[in-house]
């Protein structure tokens, strides 16, 4: 697997592998992938089986604050079911986790309270647990857990 830059042309697919993904949690347009995507204090992998295939997972992450004062919010790691349980989760965020740790940044994220999977990814990853939001997911209700992960340059001196 390979984890390189999301571009424009990876955009449909991305918009796709979403209405799959996430159809009962209001899964993002193409038009939302697009914004987010422009948007300069965004960061968004992709991931390929090689060099310029399609798509097979994306994730994105934010760079919010002025310098010395930044967080780091995950907006989204998505994999294509065909393509789990081959580390490519892993891969997807090791790479947002590059960027926060560049910016010796926290690290904020929510996550489905019933994702199992994703929830001992994170954990694993140094994030925690820090709260609960109810009815996060819309239209379905779920809830979601709000997990956080301290700057590196924080857990480094531990």
């Amino acid at each position: 697997m390979i984890v390189d830059a999301l571009t424009p042309r990876d955009l449909p697919r991305c918009a796709d592998l979403e209405a799959e993904l996430f159809a009962g949690d209001s899964p993002w347009p193409l038009s939302g992938f697009v914004s987010e995507l422009a948007a300069s204090y965004n960061h968004y992998f992709a991931l390929r089986t090689e060099p310029d295939a399609p798509v097979v997972g994306y994730a994105g992450i934010s760079v919010l604050g002025p310098p010395g004062g930044h967080e780091c919010e995950v907006h989204t790691i998505a994999v294509d079911p065909d393509h789990r349980g081959r580390g490519s989760g892993r891969a997807l965020l090791d790479a947002l986790l590059e960027v926060a740790d560049a910016a010796s940044a926290p690290v904020f994220l929510e996550v489905r309270t019933d994702n199992a999977v994703a929830i001992s990814l994170y954990e694993r990853s140094g994030f925690a647990v820090a709260g609960v939001r109810r009815n996060y997911y819309q239209p379905s209700g779920a809830d979601a857990y709000t997990m956080v992960r301290p700057a590196a340059a924080e857990v480094n001196q531990s």
